[in-house]
């Protein structure tokens, strides 16, 4: 992969088959194309996040929480290809959010709001920063898998392997030691 430097607005555009002017006039830089395209895959990786924490409740276990929550991740390294690519770019440029993603804030604190929903009734006891901050240490660990060598080694892994393999992980992130 020759990355965002190696490659121009016109390579993206013929490969895409479409006119190099109007994408130019829509984005004005091959920068403002790529940051809208990574943007636009973390809104459809956050949309699943919550459509999956959505069948929860508080009645839901650690491990239907912990399946929910990285479902998505678990599709992309199964899918591997374009949708691991897609993951590793988020995952990586996410660490520098560019300017812009605030408005995905909401999405991001649904998925928070949605675990932690389920986690104050499972953890009673571990107060709501804590567990805030065990939700997003298990985010971190899916933007990590993502991005290690590991998430290469699973891609075109049936996604029920690596759930099965992947679950108890992030289960044990958001459980903690009591």
């Amino acid at each position: 992969m020759r990355g965002q430097e190696g490659v121009t607005l016109r390579e993206i555009t013929e490969s895409a088959g479409v006119n190099v002017a109007a994408v130019s006039y829509h984005f004005g830089s091959l920068k403002t194309l790529c940051d809208a395209a990574i943007e636009h895959a973390l809104e459809r990786y956050l949309d699943a996040q919550i459509q999956a924490l959505s069948s929860l409740d508080p009645t839901s276990t650690l491990p239907e929480l912990a399946a929910a929550f990285a479902r998505p991740m678990v599709r992309a390294l199964a899918a591997g290809g374009q949708d691991l690519a897609a993951m590793r770019t988020v995952a990586r440029v996410g660490i520098d959010p560019p300017q812009g993603w605030e408005r995905l804030t909401r999405k991001f604190e649904q998925t928070r709001r949605d675990a932690v929903q389920v986690l104050t009734a499972r953890l009673p006891g571990v107060d709501e920063q804590e567990l805030v901050f065990r939700t997003r240490c298990a985010a971190g660990l899916l933007n990590w898998l993502a991005l290690a060598p590991i998430g290469t080694e699973l891609a075109a892994t049936p996604a029920e392997e690596i759930e099965r393999l992947l679950v108890p992980v992030v289960a044990g992130a958001f459980h903690g030691h009591q």
